[in-house]
């Protein structure tokens, strides 16, 4: 397991534990979409402004990878589905553990929809690709979020709670799901799930929204953010990482956080 233990230390902060990650895997469920035209761009930005890692598809360490500059975390997303989809939720298998250490990754990510009509075959391929991992040393993140015809709210406590649990028990090195809307509440989260979680950006809001979204998620006790569109669809992606890594790794408040986007460039 060093092998884990090694990688674990390329997506996360060795000082504070914590982890600030930027997925990018929107290419393949949405296309080219505002932020990510230019992917290597984009990951020179949150590279800049500190980002500990970045999760995409094969495209992303394809054309994305950073010839210079501070180095980035790279962990390569192994499932997927389209906004098109007869099911969007149902998320398949497009990559392997194998292929990913080949590329360079530092980690591997899977998507599951815990409550979807394809649930059962999402759980099975996250266990087999959980059980690869841990026979070639390669950590496993999984994105766990409440999504089906019978969930009503994503964020609904309990349902957060069995699915972060859920990819605890199936082998995950690091969960990432949904903010509960209050630290007391996701602390209730974290404490149920024996690996670390992060927690998701969801929809583009403003900056105090996200910046306090992240204050009380870590205040329930999360091992960092993983947020997409509200960091690589800022104006300065750069500065929002770097706000975030305010709070993130440096324990700020909002309002310290805020002032980091104030400074002119």
């Amino acid at each position: 397991m060093r092998g884990k233990e090694i990688r674990l230390e390329r997506i996360m902060n060795r000082n504070t534990k914590k982890t600030i990650i930027v997925p990018m895997d929107h290419g393949v469920s949405d296309g080219p979409i505002a932020g990510l035209i230019d992917i290597g761009q984009s990951v020179n930005l949150v590279a800049d402004g500190g980002a500990n890692a970045v999760i995409g598809h094969v495209g992303l360490a394809l054309h994305g990878h950073r010839q210079g500059g501070r180095d980035i975390g790279l962990i390569l997303h192994l499932s997927a589905s389209t906004k098109l989809a007869p099911d969007p939720n149902e998320k398949v298998l497009v990559n392997s553990v194998q292929n990913a250490l080949k590329m360079g990754a530092d980690a591997v990510s899977m998507h599951v929809n815990i409550g979807a009509e394809s649930e059962a075959k999402m759980l099975s391929d996250l266990g087999t690709v959980s059980v690869e991992c841990m026979e070639w040393g390669m950590p496993l993140l999984a994105m766990m979020y409440p999504r089906g015809k019978n969930i009503k709210t994503n964020n609904d406590l309990d349902q957060v709670k069995l699915a972060a649990r859920v990819a605890a028990e199936l082998g995950a090195d690091i969960v990432k799901t949904v903010y509960t809307g209050d630290p007391e509440s996701f602390r209730e989260v974290t404490r149920g799930c024996p690996v670390p979680v992060v927690v998701a950006g969801g929809s583009k809001t403003d900056d105090r929204t996200t910046l306090e979204l992240i204050e009380g998620a870590m205040a329930g006790g999360a091992a960092g953010i993983s947020i997409g569109r509200n960091a690589f669809q800022h104006r300065h992606p750069d500065k929002f990482v770097r706000a975030a890594a305010c709070i993130v790794h440096g324990n700020k408040s909002v309002e310290e956080a805020l002032r980091i986007l104030e400074v002119k460039s």
